[in-house]
C-alpha cells in the first residue's frame, strides 16, 4: 500500500501540474470561447478530485501517521473551493460582461489557492516517500513499557 500511496501521489501532483498548463492553454486560446478552458475543467472537477480521494485513502491505507493523512484530505477541500472562487469572481462583472477589479482580484484567489494546493501536494508526496522507505531493522526503535522487561 506504500508504494501505492507513492503511486496515486506522483499522479495528483502531474495532475495539478498540468492543470497549470490547462489554465495558460484556455488563456492563450484565440479566438476565446466557451471551449478554451475545457481541459481546465475536465482535470479540475473530475481527475484532480477523484486522485485526491485515492490519494488519502491510500494513505489511510498505508497506515501513514494521522497528520500525513490530515495532509492528504486537504487538497479535497481546496478542491472544493476552486469552483466557488470562480462562480465569485465571474459574479463580479459588469452590466455588459467585462471583468471588474474586485472580479480580477478574486480570480487571482483561484489561482493562489491553487498554488497552495500544489504545496500541500508537494508534501504529500514528500511524506509519502518517505514512508515507503523500509526502515532497517538496527535503527527502529524498541518500545517499551515501564515495568517490562525490554
Amino acid at each position: 500500500m506504500r508504494k501505492a500511496f507513492v503511486i496515486v501521489s506522483v499522479l495528483s501532483l502531474a495532475a495539478f501540474a498540468l492543470q497549470f498548463v490547462f489554465a495558460a492553454v484556455g488563456g492563450f486560446t484565440r479566438p476565446t470561447g466557451d471551449d478554451a478552458y475545457a481541459l481546465h475543467s475536465v482535470n479540475g472537477m473530475a481527475v484532480i478530485p477523484v486522485l485526491t480521494v485515492l490519494t488519502a485513502l491510500f494513505a489511510a491505507l498505508a497506515k501513514a501517521p494521522g497528520r500525513l493523512i490530515g495532509l492528504a484530505i486537504l487538497p479535497i477541500g481546496l478542491v472544493v473551493l476552486q469552483p466557488l472562487i470562480a462562480m465569485l469572481a465571474e459574479a463580479f462583472t459588469d452590466a455588459s460582461g467585462v471583468s471588474t477589479p474586485l472580479g480580477l482580484t478574486i480570480g487571482g484567489l483561484h489561482a493562489l489557492n491553487g498554488i497552495i494546493a500544489v504545496h500541500v501536494v508537494v508534501g504529500v508526496l514528500r511524506g509519502a516517500r518517505q514512508l515507503a522507505v523500509p526502515v532497517p531493522a538496527s535503527a527502529a526503535r524498541l518500545v517499551t513499557r515501564e515495568g517490562e522487561p525490554a
